[in-house]
């Protein structure tokens, strides 16, 4: 479990495999000094466990139904990422609950200067779209935001001066794409009107 609060930006070191899975080594920073194997991490919002951890990184697998269902399966050699270490029971939930399964992706349609924030506006299908609602909350590569703006065919969010600084969000170009987390309660209350049906995307549990 996560809260959508990144604490890092990492760097893939070494990607080894090919379509029936991979192993991804990423770089951390020091901040993540007490990193075990066993260890649920989010990269880009997809929840990995560490298989090996060393005094510069760790080393996850990652299945092939993964990579193609998220943005991991498009990452090359140098990427950085949004990193996120799991939860821990007394800690603050800063940003909203987050599982670290991805739903779906979505691509970034515009992204416009307002203010000291940055309006960005994505593009998404409809299946995921109906649980997304105005000022809700949603995981765009790990990341939590605030919907701004529902439309047709999409959201916006605004990033803010700290989110922009501290994420990979705005390394983003028109055409990109991103993973996405809906809200996990939007869907709880969809399957409890036994109307829904499960998703869950990520190699942590």
């Amino acid at each position: 479990m996560f809260t959508g609060i990144v604490e890092a930006v990492g760097y893939v070191r070494e990607i080894k495999g090919a379509d029936r899975g991979v192993s991804l080594r990423i770089s951390v920073p020091d901040i993540f000094d007490d990193l075990k194997t066993g260890d649920s991490v989010a990269v880009d919002g997809v929840c990995l466990t560490a298989k090996v951890v060393s005094v510069d990184g760790f080393v996850a697998d990652v299945s092939a139904e993964t990579l193609g269902r998220t943005t991991l399966g498009k990452l090359r050699t140098g990427d950085k990422v949004n990193m996120e270490r799991a939860l821990r029971l007394s800690d603050r939930l800063g940003g909203h609950i987050v599982s670290g399964h991805i739903d779906g992706t979505a691509r970034l349609k515009a992204k416009a200067k307002e203010g000291e924030s940055v309006k960005l506006s994505f593009v998404m299908g409809k299946e995921l779209l109906r649980y997304v609602i105005n000022k809700g909350s949603i995981a765009v590569d790990g990341i939590s935001l605030t919907v701004n703006e529902v439309v047709d065919d999409g959201f916006s969010v605004n990033i803010i001066p700290h989110t922009a600084q501290n994420t990979t969000i705005l390394d983003k170009k028109a055409g990109d794409e991103v993973n996405i987390e809906v809200d996990v309660i939007g869907k709880y209350v969809e399957r409890l009107l036994g109307k829904g049906k499960e998703s869950r995307i990520g190699e942590g549990f």
